[in-house]
């Protein structure tokens, strides 16, 4: 079975971070994926995720 484009993406996300490695992850595939789901949304739409956002000032 080989992997499409998105498994590659999300296995090479899957790779944790120092500081996620020392936080921990049960599922780093699952863990992975919403990050990018949400990165890919915030491409995708900036002005409507900035609106949403608590981080971001007005």
């Amino acid at each position: 079975m080989s992997q499409t484009p998105e498994d590659d993406r999300i296995a090479e996300r899957a790779e944790l971070l120092p500081e996620e490695r020392a936080a921990g992850s049960a599922d780093p595939e699952a863990q992975a994926e919403a990050i990018l789901e949400e990165s890919d949304e915030r491409v995708d739409d900036p002005e409507g995720t900035r609106q949403e956002s608590t981080q971001t000032p007005d």
